[in-house]
């Protein structure tokens, strides 16, 4: 399921790409037109919209799908992922020692891992995991919003940017006892 995810967000990025490249060329055409323009006499004036249609015509036919793969955000995005499945395979390794050594892993990782509440944009004092994406918040956040929501009868999406988890409850929520020990051990140093 998650390389069908990966798949799914690669593609997202293909299509983004295409529309970044599609924009550029757009914009291309118009500034080429508009300094085209400039050179003629202004008795001259053509119909601007169907020459810059033209120029952004031939501009498309130039494209190759091979392109979009040297997309620059579509690099980052493939780095990011590199990276992220780095970290992924690092976690699954530390996950496999006993629950003693989780101190000393979280004293060597603690670096790479984020204490700061997506909700409050601060150091969390009592973070909860979300058990359904993985997420962790601060407790007194998550419940706050999600009481507001339920009021007003909606659901709950994750606050983490990027997350698709679109129903957040609070049965979903447990303590994250690790990342509470590794926020007192990084405050104590």
């Amino acid at each position: 399921d998650d390389a069908e995810d990966v798949n799914s967000m690669e593609n997202v990025m293909l299509e983004y790409a295409a529309m970044d490249r599609e924009l550029n060329n757009y914009m291309k055409a118009i500034e080429e037109t508009v300094s085209k323009i400039k050179q003629e006499k202004p008795e001259n004036f053509p119909d601007l919209k169907s020459l810059v249609k033209e120029k952004f015509t031939e501009l498309e036919s130039k494209n190759s799908d091979s392109d979009l793969q040297r997309n620059e955000k579509y690099l980052y995005f493939k780095d990011q992922l590199k990276e992220m499945r780095k970290q992924c395979d690092m976690q699954c390794d530390n996950d496999n020692e006993a629950i003693e050594q989780i101190d000393e892993d979280i004293a060597v990782t603690q670096s790479q891992m984020n204490f700061i509440c997506p909700i409050t944009q601060v150091e969390m004092k009592r973070p909860v995991r979300n058990k359904i994406c993985g997420h962790s918040y601060e407790e007194d956040a998550i419940l706050k919003i999600i009481q507001t929501r339920k009021k007003q009868k909606k659901k709950v999406r994750c606050p983490k940017i990027g997350c698709s988890h679109v129903d957040v409850k609070e049965s979903d929520l447990v303590p994250d006892e690790a990342l509470k020990r590794a926020i007192d051990s990084q405050n104590k140093q």
